[in-house]
């Protein structure tokens, strides 16, 4: 990468993901999309351009989970779309009521709201939603990693990610037992 090369901002896309704990024993993790053009900027049917920096999309999608990582609500907010019946989309979601966010949550989601049966943008926030969760609810996972009872998810843990490879310094230190030493590389 020619890092002296000069450049210009065409278009800026913002992604802000945050977690929170409700008053009501729930939790709710928040996506919101933002994309913005650096110039005016005509939209597809549209009678004059939008001025630089005007949101082109504005979305904010909410889910609200338990600690089983369960959904009970998740809702969309189309506060900036290129067309007026894009608001629509908002009202597609309600198939995701009652799923896990788990393994294969992607590819469910996309199964669920395929192309025309959402739109794109809210489809492409809750995998990261989903990522944002499950790292906002982190400190009640290790927690009861820990306990003795729960020798079935330190083992489901060790290999899901390079750090808690079974070969790895991680593993070794928090659950010798399932550490597997790496053997040294013969000489060629």
């Amino acid at each position: 990468m020619n890092a002296d090369a000069d450049r210009e901002e065409i278009h800026h896309r913002q992604v802000d993901l945050r977690f929170y704990k409700r008053t009501d024993g729930l939790y709710e993790v928040e996506g919101r999309l933002i994309d913005t053009k650096s110039h005016p900027f005509r939209r597809q049917l549209a009678d004059d351009d939008l001025p630089p920096g005007t949101a082109l999309h504005d979305i904010v999608v909410r889910m609200v989970i338990d600690e089983s990582m369960l959904v009970h609500d998740v809702q969309a907010q189309m506060q900036a779309t290129p067309f007026a019946v894009c608001t629509g989309a908002s009202e597609t979601l309600r198939p995701l009521r009652g799923l896990s966010i788990a393994s294969g949550w992607n590819k469910r989601v996309r199964e669920l709201l395929v192309g025309a049966a959402s739109c794109t943008h809210v489809v492409e926030l809750l995998g990261p939603m989903a990522a944002t969760a499950f790292q906002g609810l982190a400190p009640q996972r290790l927690a009861r990693i820990n306990e003795a009872v729960s020798e079935d998810e330190r083992a489901a843990k060790v290999n899901s990610c390079f750090a808690y490879s079974e070969k790895r310094e991680v593993v070794a230190r928090l659950w010798p037992h399932l550490h597997k030493k790496q053997l040294p590389r013969a000489e060629e």
